[in-house]
């Protein structure tokens, strides 16, 4: 099996981040994304260290969470598991919005653990474009119960959140989608899932060649159990792993083989309590807006950077933006 263990391999196959990706990232809460966290019933949060990291989700009703420009604050009662909250720790979140495919990314460091709340630093904050949400089905999911069996539960995934961290110790929690028997795969103690086509920032990725552990959380769209999944991983080209995660006649570059230290299915209060599924009504909040008003904002220097931020300022920019996106969404999913 060939195992992608370096930077340089990784960006070989894959390609090096584009610049512009850069830009879409600030180092605060900007109103937009204060108005999409005061919106959003669920979040799933990665903590760790060297030593490792774990994922939980936390969820209410939409606004559980609140915060400042500088500061992420989770109610504890929120979360399905606040002992995993350690201050110090690095700390990566993904808040959704019901109806919306791209996602609003959270990171920083845990900065204190009270009773009542958790304060988050935050580091970094942006906007996650749409095709995970949308290779998943995940808003279109009616209430369904989960399979009780782990191989089973894993088939039936059409979501996963991975936690990595750093070597620099930065937490980083992506969002993985596809159909249901494409987006996961339990051979024993061995897991198996793909890379597809997305920010192509693969944060995840670089962590993972830097330190090989990972934390996942699986979704079956419309039940209110989460599969947690800790272990070892590596990427690999290895066509056999690559091809059998084949859709739409599409192979993808690389694929993910996780030596599983832990599996554990449980039922979710943070999923029970943000009542998900069906989706009875979409949030206002335009993405494409708020991903322009963040490169907007970002500190960036360079000619390339100033350029940029002030190609935003034409009239009509946004709508064009989006027109660009809603296309590659259609045409590159896979």
């Amino acid at each position: 099996m060939t195992v992608i263990d370096t930077i340089g391999a990784l960006e070989g196959i894959i390609g090096k981040t584009p610049p512009p990706m850069h830009l879409k990232i600030i180092d605060h809460l900007d109103p937009g994304a204060l108005r999409w966290i005061a919106q959003s019933p669920l979040m799933f949060a990665g903590v760790g260290d060297g030593a490792g990291v774990t994922v939980t989700l936390a969820g209410d009703a939409p606004g559980f969470a609140n915060g400042d420009s500088r500061e992420l604050r989770v109610p504890a009662a929120s979360l399905d598991d606040s002992a995993l909250m350690r201050p110090g720790a690095a700390f990566g979140s993904l808040f959704l919005l019901p109806g919306i495919g791209e996602t609003l990314r959270v990171n920083g460091r845990v900065a204190a653990v009270e009773t009542d709340h958790v304060h988050i630093a935050v580091e970094e904050c942006y906007g996650h474009c749409a095709k995970a949400l949308i290779r998943s089905e995940l808003w279109a999911a009616q209430p369904v119960q989960a399979p009780g069996d782990a191989a089973a539960f894993v088939a039936a995934s059409r979501f996963l959140a991975l936690a990595t961290v750093s070597a620099q110790d930065r937490a980083d929690l992506s969002p993985k989608g596809d159909p249901a028997g494409c987006m996961a795969q339990l051979d024993g103690d061995v897991l198996w899932f793909a890379d597809r086509p997305g920010n192509r920032r693969v944060d995840s990725f670089r962590n993972i060649v830097e330190q090989p552990q990972l934390a996942l959380a699986l979704l079956v769209p419309g039940a209110s159990r989460v599969g947690l999944v800790r272990g070892q991983t590596q990427l690999t080209t290895d066509p056999a792993a690559r091809e059998r995660f084949t859709v739409q006649d599409k192979t993808p570059l690389l694929a993910i083989r996780v030596a599983v230290d832990t599996i554990v299915l449980r039922d979710s209060p943070a999923l029970t309590h943000a009542n998900l599924w069906p989706v009875h009504a979409t949030s206002d909040i335009d993405p494409t807006r708020l991903f322009v008003e963040h490169i907007k904002l970002n500190k960036a220097g360079g000619v390339g950077a100033a350029l940029a931020r002030a190609s935003l300022s034409v009239p009509g920019v946004t709508g064009l933006l989006k027109k660009g996106l809603d296309k590659d969404y259609k045409e590159n999913l896979y």
